[in-house]
């Protein structure tokens, strides 16, 4: 055993170890090293990066979505998967996923062993220089390569944690480079807006790759564009090479038509909105582009029309328009910038039609709080503002205030912790009526709270019932991990 502190553990002990070992560390601060980091562990490793087949996933909303459903559809066309998303809600094993299941207990702790002393070598090689130890983002990228590699998948699919040309996991060379829609978020690490945000994602644009991209603002079209000519990478647009050419709600989500290079499909979406829809569509497109080079075929023989009609069928978003609670029905979502949350309010009367929606609320300090709290004013008749356990949560004295300010103090609760503002929600909105619900919104801390509570403190009273999978516009998992 490499790593004394898990010896004789059970897998469930070596779990929570392990978290506690990669979570008590710093997030990444020192950007242009982290690279450095990362490919030196790996290379310790034997570089089984470069044994992968990758798509990879970038853009401001809709990353988190996106790439699950790449990934479903290309397990449903045959392909062994690897999925690597961020962040999690129960388990960090969430976030290495191997043909749709959460990495296995046994295997985290077998991959430890093996990836703990490179940690430990990388870190005191950064450390004798003046640099950081390796942030936990970083080592949760080399265990997820190592992961893939050693399962033998035929594709793994890779969602970036911030940015893209600086971010840890951009050591792989995508062969199909997805970029969802981006918006200026995070202004402390993407310098000069629109215009910084995408010089950064078009990063993962690698030499002769297929780049698949949602419609983006002018300015960093032009951007990506550029990318692309200087790798030599085909571009296919929103619009040009693939589009939604019709949506029309259903009880389970959404029928979406859409048009990719190679066919027009129509298929059962399990999650609401147009925003999902698009995401649907730039999915299609990626699994396509990625099959044609996986298979040696033309974009006309990528796709099984069975395949796809399973793929999306088994895609979820845990966290995005989930239905947690349906006594009365509650409803999280991970909206944390006022993008996400824009899109969240245009979805939620078409998915649910409350007659009252009573808000929970709670924003991180780096967060957009106001611009939050604004968009949610369209849907929510009262809110309860707390504030999660994060270190980076706004105080909710503080965002009572922004609230009260939206609002009007009559209709702003104020609850100190999660678990009162979940209970404080319920009552109000059961004694609103049947058609009365509770929509949980602001952070994804927020939302991986929620359900904790639900789950814990109400299951003798409440049924929890299977996700309406949704995303309301991702509320983006672009996050500086806290």
């Amino acid at each position: 055993m490499n790593h004394p502190s898990i010896a004789g553990l059970s897998p469930a002990d070596a779990e929570r170890e392990i978290d506690a070992l990669i979570f008590s560390r710093s997030p990444e601060a020192d950007h242009a090293a982290k690279l450095r980091r990362v490919a030196a562990a790996l290379s310790r490793l034997g570089d089984p990066h470069r044994t992968l087949r990758i798509v990879h996933v970038t853009g401001t909303n809709g990353k988190t979505s996106t790439s699950r459903m790449i990934e479903s559809l290309l397990r449903a066309h045959g392909l062994t998967t690897g999925l690597f998303t961020s962040p999690h809600l129960t388990t960090f094993r969430e976030r290495i996923q191997i043909d749709g299941q959460p990495l296995a207990q046994e295997a985290l702790v077998r991959l430890w062993e093996r990836v703990a002393p490179v940690v430990q070598a990388v870190d005191n090689e950064s450390l004798a220089i003046g640099g950081p130890r390796m942030s936990f983002f970083e080592i949760l990228t080399v265990l997820g390569f190592t992961a893939y590699a050693d399962a033998g998948v035929d594709v793994a699919v890779i969602e970036v944690g911030i940015g893209g040309s600086r971010d840890a996991t951009n050591v792989g060379d995508g062969e199909v480079a997805v970029l969802t829609p981006m918006a200026e978020d995070h202004s402390n690490y993407f310098v000069g807006g629109i215009t910084g945000v995408a010089a950064e994602k078009s990063g993962i644009i690698k030499p002769g790759a297929t780049v698949v991209s949602a419609m983006q603002p002018e300015v960093a079209e032009d951007i990506i564009r550029g990318a692309a000519a200087s790798a030599g990478a085909v571009m296919r647009w929103e619009g040009v090479h693939h589009e939604v050419l019709g949506r029309a709600a259903d009880p389970a989500g959404q029928v979406v038509r859409m048009r990719t290079m190679g066919a027009v499909s129509e298929a059962l979406v399990a999650l609401h909105g147009d925003f999902q829809a698009q995401n649907a569509m730039i999915a299609l497109g990626a699994t396509e582009a990625f099959l044609e080079r996986f298979l040696g075929v033309t974009a006309a023989e990528a796709l099984d029309a069975e395949a796809v009609a399973r793929g999306f069928a088994g895609a979820t978003s845990p966290g995005r328009l989930e239905v947690i609670s349906d006594q009365p029905t509650i409803v999280v979502d991970a909206a944390h910038n006022p993008h996400g949350v824009e899109a969240l309010a245009a979805t939620l009367p078409e998915a649910f039609g409350f007659s009252t929606t009573v808000g929970v609320v709670a924003v991180l300090a780096d967060k957009d709080g106001e611009g939050i709290l604004a968009g949610l004013a369209r849907v929510v008749d009262h809110v309860v503002v707390t504030q999660t356990d994060s270190p980076r949560a706004t105080p909710v004295a503080e965002l009572a205030v922004a609230a009260t300010a939206v609002w009007g103090a009559d209709r702003v609760t104020i609850a100190p912790t999660v678990a009162e503002a979940v209970d404080v929600a319920t009552e109000m909105a059961l004694g609103a009526g049947p058609e009365a619900g509770v929509l949980v919104a602001g952070s994804i801390t927020l939302v991986a709270a929620a359900r904790r509570v639900v789950q814990r403190d109400h299951m003798a009273e409440v049924r929890i019932v299977p996700p309406r999978l949704a995303d309301a516009g991702e509320s983006s998992t672009e996050t500086i991990p806290a």
